[in-house]
C-alpha cells in the first residue's frame, strides 16, 4: 500500500470516528431532551389530575353555599364562569391562566363563607371545604413538582451546546405554573 493510500485510510478512519462521536453527542443531548420533556409532561399530568379533582368538587361547593348565600350570586356566578373557562382551556398556558382565575374566585367564595356562621357549621359544607383544602394542597405539591421539571428542562434547552440541538430539533422552553399576582394579597374578610 502506498503512503497516499495509507493517509487516505487514516483520514477516513479519523473522519468516521469524528462523525460517530458527533452523532453520539447529538443523540445523547436529544435523548436527554426527550427524557426531560416526558418528565415535564408527566408532572403536568399530575397537576391536571388534581385540577380536575378541584374542578369536580366546585359544583358541590357552589350548591352547598347557594342555599345559604342567595344574595352572593355574583361570587357564585364568578366561580361558575371561572370553572367553565378551566373546562375550555386547551393549551398549558391557557390552563394555567384559567386555573389561576379559578383560584382567585374560590378564595373570594371562601371569604363570603366567613359571613355565614350557619354555613360554616354545616357538616356537608365542612366536608366539601376539607376536600377542597386537601385538593389545593395536592395542587400546590404537584405544581411545585411540575415547576421543578420545567426548570430542569428549560436549563437543558438553554445551555450551550444543548441549545444548538434544541433549536434544530424544535425543543423550546416551557412555561412555569406561577401563582397569579392577586394571590399575593390576602383576601379581606368583612362582617
Amino acid at each position: 500500500m502506498t503512503a497516499g493510500g495509507r493517509n487516505f485510510l487514516v483520514g477516513a478512519a479519523v473522519a468516521v470516528v469524528v462523525l460517530f462521536s458527533l452523532y453520539s453527542f447529538v443523540k445523547g443531548i436529544y435523548n436527554n431532551f426527550v427524557t426531560l420533556d416526558e418528565s415535564m409532561n408527566s408532572s403536568w399530568a399530575q397537576v391536571e389530575n388534581q385540577l380536575q379533582r378541584r374542578y369536580d368538587l366546585i359544583p358541590n361547593l357552589v350548591e352547598a353555599v347557594k342555599g345559604y348565600a342567595n344574595q352572593e350570586k355574583e361570587v357564585l356566578i364568578e366561580v361558575t364562569n371561572a370553572r367553565a373557562r378551566v373546562g375550555g382551556a386547551a393549551t398549558v398556558p391557557e390552563k394555567i391562566e384559567a386555573n389561576n382565575e379559578l383560584s382567585g374566585a374560590l378564595s373570594r367564595l371562601l371569604v363570603v363563607v366567613e359571613q355565614y356562621p350557619d354555613l360554616k357549621s354545616n357538616v356537608n359544607f365542612l366536608r366539601l371545604q376539607d376536600e377542597l383544602a386537601g385538593t389545593e394542597n395536592r395542587i400546590a405539591v404537584e405544581r411545585r413538582r411540575y415547576n421543578e421539571a420545567v426548570k430542569h428542562y428549560n436549563v437543558a434547552v438553554r445551555r450551550f451546546p444543548n441549545s444548538l440541538v434544541a433549536a434544530a430539533s424544535g425543543f423550546q422552553t416551557a412555561a412555569f405554573f406561577e401563582a397569579p399576582g392577586a394571590a399575593k394579597a390576602a383576601p379581606k374578610v368583612k362582617f
